[in-house]
């Protein structure tokens, strides 16, 4: 289902906090798709999304409340436009719980497969399916061996040329005995392509701050690995970087200002500059608590620049209730971003929502 608008609405206004350019398109309901509309009864959360080679096919997947039961998933045929019914799934999918994550996988064959991980199981591990057939048909959930889980992984990446891949979330301190409901990053490696993963290690413990949902982005020359880290104490987002393909990290620091968010997602554009779609936590912004994307280079993050401009995707109607995006990006360039949000008043609990741009269209305001 897309929504249409007679008129396009598009502001550009300066933040009172700094300098950086915000485009607000939030109004602009021609390009936004609902993917699963919200009821009074019925609450959509946490969706994310794979496109397909082909560069059109793209599935989402999302759950019923708020971190609640697994099971919906949804195929768009042309590039998030519209999208089918509810497709079919194996029964044991509404047995596993929290923020699915969808992947397309690579083993060191070079063959791929479609993943989804789901947060927790009925054993408290992270659980996990698999498509041999592009998303036809699907395995039934089973728990891999990584550990008492809170997330599924929020992020994989290919590393060693393709050898192996890295998966990283986060999970609760092991053997907490004081911290309620702590948060450290925690890392897993798959040598199968995503089939099996070796258990938790920890990679970030802040005692006394909570670092949660990490985002990896490769850096342009490929030598790189950065890591976009929310943190649910203080609200200021952080990153830390690896040169050895996350086998050892730097120091966390803060991420910019403009970056200060949850859930980060990045995709490169073709020119090379890097998006980023997030919750939006900024102490200051002008934006806080709806659904926002950055633009900018790696560069400008790892010199603590403030970017190219900020984007008000969508606004939030329920404050925080928002963001754990899919962002895809298709052959024209265009960025498709998915996110749970309550996207207008009225009795309707959240639906998940994409908005659709280019930096093109973008850098013309």
């Amino acid at each position: 289902m897309m929504v249409m608008a007679s008129a396009c609405h598009t502001t550009v206004q300066t933040s009172a906090t700094d300098s950086l350019v915000t485009i607000d398109l939030s109004a602009d309901t021609a390009r936004q798709v609902i993917v699963a509309q919200g009821t009074p009864e019925v609450y959509q959360g946490h969706p994310t999304t794979v496109l397909l080679p082909d560069g059109k096919t793209m599935y989402c997947v999302w759950t019923y409340n708020h971190g609640g039961v697994c099971g919906p998933m949804k195929r768009s045929d042309d590039g998030g436009l519209t999208w089918s019914e509810l497709l079919e799934v194996p029964e044991n999918w509404a047995t596993v719980y929290n923020c699915p994550t969808i992947y397309r996988l690579p083993d060191p064959t070079g063959n791929e497969r479609l993943f989804v991980f789901a947060g927790e199981g009925p054993n408290g591990s992270m659980y996990q399916s698999y498509s041999d057939d592009d998303g036809e048909t699907w395995s039934p959930m089973v728990p891999n061996a990584t550990g008492a889980s809170v997330m599924p992984f929020c992020t994989i990446m290919p590393i060693e040329g393709g050898k192996r891949l890295i998966g990283l979330s986060n999970i609760r301190r092991p053997g907490e005995q004081e911290e309620e409901r702590s948060n450290v990053l925690s890392r897993s490696y798959s040598d199968d392509g995503g089939a099996t993963w070796t258990p938790w290690e920890v990679i970030l413990d802040l005692p006394g701050l909570k670092p949660c949902e990490p985002e990896l982005v490769r850096s342009p020359d490929g030598k790189q690995l950065l890591c976009l880290i929310r943190e649910n104490v203080k609200r200021v987002a952080l990153y830390m970087t690896s040169d050895d393909e996350g086998a050892t990290w730097s120091e966390p620091k803060p991420l910019p200002a403009p970056l200060h968010g949850d859930r980060h997602k990045a995709k490169y554009a073709a020119d090379g500059r890097l998006v980023v779609v997030f919750r939006d936590t900024g102490h200051d912004s002008p934006t806080k608590t709806h659904f926002v994307g950055w633009v900018g280079t790696y560069d400008d993050i790892l010199a603590g620049n403030e970017g190219q401009y900020r984007v008000k995707l969508l606004h939030s109607y329920k404050g925080w209730d928002c963001g754990y995006p899919g962002l895809e990006v298709l052959g024209d360039d265009t960025f498709v971003a998915t996110t749970y949000i309550k996207y207008k008043d009225g009795p309707e609990q959240n639906s998940v929502v994409s908005t659709r741009f280019t930096l093109a269209e973008l850098d013309a305001q």
